[in-house]
Parts: C-alpha cells; sequence; structure tokens
C-alpha cells in the first residue's frame, strides 16, 4: 500500500500539514461532540460534510480508490471504514469510531477517535477505550529521530497485550502529508528485521486499532469496505499525526485552542 521513497518535509510544507491537519482534527472534535443516541451513521456523515466544509477544505476519503463517505463510522465490531447508512442507528452505549480525513491547500490531515455515545462507558468497554489511547500515546512517545518504525509498533502493541487484548495485524498506520496514504507503513506490531529509521521531517498517521478478542478481521462482503473484528468482540481506534522532530514528536492533530 504504501512502498516507496520515504518524504521528509521542509519548513515549508510542514505548515501546509499542519493546517490540513488542525481542519481534520476540527472537525473530528466537532464530530464527538455531535453524536448522539438515535442519529444514524448517515446522519454522522452529513454533518461531516458540513464541518469539512466550514474548513474551507474537503474529504480526504469521499472517492478514495471509490470510497463512498465523507468520513469513516464504525460502530462496536466495526474496527474501521464503516459507511454511514440511512439504516444504522447508534444506540445508548454503542462504541462510535469516527476517522477524518481533510485535504486542505494541497495537504492532508488525517486523526480518529473512538467514543462511547450517550452514557459513560463501564467494564470491558471503558478498559478498551483507555488502553486503545494508552496505546497511541506510547506509539507516539517512540516516534522520534534515530528511533525505527518497529519501536512504534512494539510499544503499541505492549500496551494492548498487557491489558489481554489484540492488534489488527492487517490494517496499520502510513506516512501522511501530501497524500493520504504514503511511505513507510506504521504496523501496531514490531515485524522481524529491520524497519525503517525515523528522520526529523517524516510525517505519519499513528492508528493503534485494537480488539477485545481476536486480532483477526472480516470484510463485509455487501459493501466491499466496512471491517469487522472476525470474532465479532469490540474494537477501538484512535490516531494522530505526527512530525518526527529531534525531540518528541509533535502531534499535529491535537486541536488547538488559542
Amino acid at each position: 500500500m504504501t512502498r516507496g521513497k520515504i518524504t521528509i518535509y521542509q519548513p515549508e510544507e510542514i505548515v501546509g500539514v499542519r493546517a490540513a491537519a488542525q481542519a481534520s482534527a476540527m472537525v473530528l472534535k466537532r464530530l464527538c461532540d455531535a453524536v448522539t443516541p438515535g442519529m444514524t451513521t448517515a446522519d454522522v456523515d452529513h454533518l461531516a460534510e458540513e464541518f469539512i466544509r466550514d474548513t474551507g477544505g474537503k474529504s480526504a476519503f469521499l472517492g478514495y480508490q471509490g470510497y463512498p463517505g465523507q468520513i469513516c463510522v464504525s460502530i462496536n465490531d466495526e474496527v474501521v471504514h464503516g459507511i454511514g447508512r440511512a439504516d444504522r442507528v447508534i444506540a445508548p452505549g454503542d462504541i462510535v469510531s469516527l476517522d477524518v480525513g481533510v485535504t486542505l491547500g494541497g495537504y492532508v490531515g488525517d486523526n480518529a477517535r473512538s467514543i462511547c455515545v450517550g452514557q459513560d462507558a463501564t467494564g470491558v468497554a471503558a478498559d478498551l477505550l483507555h488502553v486503545t489511547e494508552e496505546a497511541l500515546a506510547a506509539g507516539i512517545e517512540q516516534a522520534r529521530d534515530g528511533n525505527c518504525v518497529n519501536d512504534i509498533g512494539r510499544a503499541v502493541e505492549q500496551v494492548a497485550k498487557r491489558a489481554g487484548f489484540s492488534v489488527v495485524r492487517d490494517m496499520v498506520g502510513h506516512g501522511c502529508g501530501r497524500h493520504m496514504h504514503e511511505p513507510p507503513e506504521v504496523p501496531n506490531y514490531r515485524l522481524p528485521g529491520h524497519s525503517p529509521t525515523l528522520r526529523a521531517g517524516m510525517i505519519l498517521a499513528i492508528e493503534p486499532m485494537v480488539n477485545v478478542g481476536t486480532w483477526r478481521i472480516t470484510i463485509d462482503r455487501r459493501d466491499g469496505w466496512t471491517v469487522r473484528s472476525a470474532d465479532a468482540s469490540l474494537s477501538a481506534h484512535f490516531e494522530h499525526q505526527v512530525l518526527i522532530t529531534k525531540n518528541q514528536a509533535e502531534i499535529l492533530t491535537w486541536v488547538k485552542t488559542a
């Protein structure tokens, strides 16, 4: 998916990626605040279209390899790539994963978050949300100049495994700047052998997808997109777009309040 030369972004390009990342982050925040029980996933997709338009950008997902939605809206056992549907109603307590990409000024911003809708998460759902977000933080901590891609994946997997959960192995993070998917691929587990070295100026989308049960997945045969956990267990997805620096990575998709 993302093989080839890794881009080292120059300062003037980073300014453009920052703007796209902030647009994507703001859309995601607004959506997380707006989603309520009784909405359909099509309602959420329509809201996303409005919020993306407000940024002056456009959806990075719509039409990408034929994808038909503005964003991805995935519920409970749906890992990623859920398409907004008028017959898919969000219920109280559902775990809803929202993945937002915005193209602005020739650059792409990409981020995701999973939320419990209408009430506080409890039990295994609460644990899953906490662990997946913690796994993302652990991966970002390793995303620094001189480390390698495997350092990110190992850190993510360790957090998930320690909690008794599993990381999806068939879906990975990726470079992201001028294009949605760029080299390198960023797995959420350690691969055998060597992996690319991280250098200042690289921009990555780090995105743990964690399942309560098996790491294995299936793809919906009807829509060809929706990815589910193979055992129908709960899944969560968190994603940040980060800039590798000489020190700690800069999280480009933190919403800036000032």
